[in-house]
């Protein structure tokens, strides 16, 4: 008799059952890996962004002025050549269009551009007026109003579909 494995051994396709159930764990740990990272992507990419947003609505609800223009990139030493420092007051002080900081909320955010322009673009909503889009240049942090209110081109909504379903608000 020979000694291979024969068709009524213990043995028999005990090595093609692990290389199965080895791609099959490959497979599926693959796919988890790739779920977490997408998700993750799509959390955080905008995350040091929507810091700057925050703290940018902040700085108006404490009513410090120099410090938001400051996020704009200018200081009352060296102005924005096309945004003064009495204008900056002017729109976001108390009696401006958007003074009201204290309900301001983020409604939808938007990373887009490539090359130079990259940047993330806040639609933010404020009591006293109509939405406003800040743009967050995304190398500098610097805050500016956007062209738009969305990015422009075709959008999924799948985030925000996903934020509606499942906010408590």
């Amino acid at each position: 008799m020979s000694s291979t494995g024969g068709f009524l051994d213990a043995s028999y396709g005990v090595a093609e059952a692990r290389r199965a159930r080895l791609a099959k764990r490959i497979v599926v740990y693959g796919v988890a890996v790739i779920a977490v990272a997408s998700m993750l992507y799509f959390t955080f990419h905008t995350w040091r962004q929507e810091q700057t947003i925050k703290k940018f609505i902040t700085l108006l609800q404490q009513k410090d002025y120099q410090g938001a223009y400051q996020l704009w990139g200018c200081t009352p030493q060296t102005p924005c050549k096309y945004y003064s420092p009495e204008r900056f007051t002017e729109d976001w002080g108390p009696d401006g269009i958007y003074g009201s900081a204290a309900g301001a909320r983020i409604q939808t955010v938007d990373a887009c551009g490539s090359g130079d322009m990259k940047g993330v673009v806040f639609d933010i909503v404020f009591p006293k007026a109509a939405e406003t889009g800040l743009w967050v240049d995304s190398d500098t942090n610097i805050i500016s109003f956007a062209p738009w209110v969305r990015c422009p081109g075709p959008h999924l909504h799948l985030w925000e579909f996903l934020k509606s379903r499942f906010s408590s608000s």
